[in-house]
């Protein structure tokens, strides 16, 4: 059965998104399909209210209505501790968590030669700059615990391993909760080599 092209559009476009397959994006049009007018009017205008309102943080790279972001503009915020993340993904995931209230640097990028992915030299030279302009005391590198994540930490860690800043980057491991008989070799590895030392040799 051939569906009305308009349609076949929308569920299109639905199946670019992440994690969205052909089944799901013609369920997601359906569903547009049947609601009020109305509906499709707002969908419409809020999609082109955030290409055309959001755009990313001129400090941080976060994404923001308003320049700087809401995290820069904090006056709480500890200044002097920057945690860099790959994706404003990262940035989200970290503060929903709620474990870090300093300030952050998006890179917009990974190392990752196979896909011919490169850290921009302009971000770059931009966090050095910030790092040594604001007083930086330590960077926090919050890569994903994957190969490109590695490759873009050694990536910055050449970058600015001669600032005065210190580097550190967050540890991996057994979560909580887990069991060690289910972890696999490498989370084993990155468990082993993040241990925290409790006592010192007798």
């Amino acid at each position: 059965m051939a569906l009305p092209e308009s349609f076949e559009r929308l569920a299109s476009l639905f199946r670019k998104m992440p994690g969205v397959g052909a089944k799901s994006a013609r369920r997601m049009a359906f569903y547009v399909l049947q609601q009020p007018p109305s509906f499709a009017d707002e969908l419409a205008r809020v999609l082109a209210a955030l290409k055309e309102r959001v755009h990313n943080c001129s400090i941080c790279g976060n994404i923001t209505d308003d320049d700087p972001c809401s995290i820069c503009s904090d006056p709480l915020r500890d200044r002097k501790v920057l945690c860099v993340v790959e994706t404003v993904e990262d940035l989200f995931s970290i503060e929903h968590a709620g474990v870090f209230s300093g300030v952050y640097q998006v890179l917009g990028g990974r190392e990752s030669p196979l896909d011919g992915e490169t850290l921009d030299g302009k971000v770059l030279e931009a966090l050095c700059t910030r790092i040594e302009n604001d007083g930086i005391e330590e960077v926090i590198i919050a890569t994903n615990p994957r190969i490109e994540g590695d490759l873009t930490y050694h990536a910055l860690v050449d970058y600015l391993g001669a600032g005065a800043a210190s580097l550190s980057r967050i540890a991996y491991g057994l979560p909580v909760g887990g069991s060690i008989e289910f972890a696999d070799r490498t989370t084993l590895q990155a468990a082993m080599e993040s241990r925290v030392r409790v006592k010192g040799a007798q």
